[in-house]
């Protein structure tokens, strides 16, 4: 609310760190605990360059430079042959996941109005999410992928997407008065599905990993990434929405 663009940045860089820590922690074996170790820091470097050395090019050389690390790393410390690429792609895979979705948050901040906009996605992904429960426990009765998420219905789904327009119009009405009514369907939507999707995705890696949450850094709740699965997807839909159809 306070924060500065900068002061920002550098949150979603320390939690970056703490989302990656807990993807490796669930998808990689105890004994690669100094991989681990140097993925985080290279994910909470390559977050730093997205969004305190917005250069043109600079996304795609971080990306490209973290890559390369993690694959020079793992050469010398491939352990068993049998693993390594499991463990090298899961490593790569978390570079993605996390601090490069999650980087456009800060990146959506430091756009004009960029507060308002980080409001509007936490504003739609919560309204999404709520209505979505509300509404899957009244009339949700068609499962919407049980093989992932078996409490989900397609009738809390549809809800979601109402509770994502309804949440646009808020923020509309608060602090974007220059949305369209067009903008305020397409991002209601386009952002409740992806928040949706974003939280199946989640759910999906967990069941993979064999784990319920994330980790306990919210005792009783989970863990970072559990908080955070809906917005990474929802802040890099409303990021490029913002500068291709708005600013």
């Amino acid at each position: 609310m306070y924060s500065g663009p900068q002061l920002f940045a550098g949150l979603i860089c320390l939690l970056s760190v703490i989302g990656l820590y807990e993807l490796y922690a669930m998808g990689l074996p105890a004994e690669r605990r100094p991989e681990v170790l140097c993925a985080c820091a290279i994910g909470g470097l390559l977050a730093a360059g997205l969004l305190f050395c917005p250069a043109p090019g600079i996304g795609q050389g971080g990306v490209t430079a973290a890559l390369l690390l993690l694959s020079v790393l793992f050469l010398f410390r491939y352990r068993t042959l049998e693993s390594v690429g499991r463990d090298l792609a899961i490593a790569s895979f978390g570079l993605l996941y996390v601090p490069l979705l999650l980087s456009h948050a800060g990146l959506l901040r430091q756009l004009e109005h960029g507060r308002a906009w980080v409001f509007l996605v936490l504003t739609v992904v919560m309204a999404s999410d709520s209505l979505a429960y509300f509404v899957g426990m009244a009339v949700g009765k068609h499962r919407l992928y049980e093989a992932i998420s078996p409490k989900k219905s397609i009738e809390g789904a549809i809800g979601g997407l109402a509770g994502g327009v309804i949440g646009v119009l808020i923020v509309r009405f608060v602090a974007l008065p220059q949305l369209g009514s067009l903008d305020v369907l397409v991002l209601g939507a386009g952002v409740g599905a992806f928040s949706q999707i974003g939280d199946l995705v989640e759910s999906m890696l967990k069941r993979s990993f064999g784990v319920k949450d994330s980790g306990t850094l919210f005792p009783g709740h989970g863990g970072l990434l559990d908080r955070l699965d809906s917005l990474l997807f929802a802040f890099p839909v409303t990021y490029y929405y913002a500068v291709w159809f708005v600013q």
